[in-house]
């Protein structure tokens, strides 16, 4: 119930966004601004996000909105994969982040984990285009769609960096404790299961 009362929130929030961007009525503006300011109160009765920092995500962009492509890089080393502990939280994620203007989604999962970990990879395949309103994530204020790239090992040393610590490979069937926003149990199960076919999973 709550995912979809987020979904019904960020969809009125993304008619308001188009709305007052295309709109030259002043009235109709203000019917816009009015249903972006609903959808920020109807996020917040199940978002585990101050009020303020949601309304700030809600009301930052202009145009049309779109969901957010956040590129995650699968690195296997003896059957076990590669995990940092984010700072922000101080919990675990497959390494990867937001899609960077100028690079291709390959080059992004290579970027990361090179930034995230120290090391150096070579972009294989496209495991899945996984979207996060579903794999058990939480509510989130955006919708994401999420690109899993396998990566190959080339070669490198385990480092921390500015976002990332303790950069290690974990059992799938002992991970360490999950940064829920960015993968779930039921994520890393889709990632590995998606290791043992050549077919790439979408949702």
């Amino acid at each position: 119930m709550e995912n979809e009362i987020l979904k019904i929130a960020r969809r009125i929030q993304a008619i308001s966004q188009s709305g007052l961007h295309f709109s030259e009525n002043d009235f109709d503006r203000d019917r816009y601004e009015e249903l972006r300011s609903l959808s920020v109160r109807l996020a917040g009765t199940i978002c585990d996000t101050e009020p303020e920092k949601l309304k700030d995500l809600f009301t930052n962009e202009t145009g049309f909105q779109t969901p957010k492509v956040d590129i995650r890089s699968v690195v296997i080393k003896d059957g076990k994969i590669l995990m940092v502990r984010e700072k922000i939280d101080g919990k675990y994620s497959v390494p990867g982040g937001f899609a960077d203007i100028n690079y291709s989604p390959a080059e992004v999962a290579v970027k990361e984990v090179c930034e995230e970990t120290g090391l150096n990879v070579r972009f294989n395949r496209v495991l899945a285009i996984a979207d996060t309103d579903s794999h058990g994530f939480p509510p989130l204020p955006y919708h994401y769609y999420k690109l899993v790239m396998l990566c190959d090992l080339i070669d490198g040393v385990l480092s921390d960096s500015i976002e990332t610590t303790g950069a290690a490979f974990f059992d799938f069937d002992n991970l360490p404790e999950l940064s829920a926003e960015r993968n779930t149990e039921q994520f890393l199960q889709l990632i590995r299961r998606q290791l043992h076919t050549t077919e790439t999973y979408c949702d």
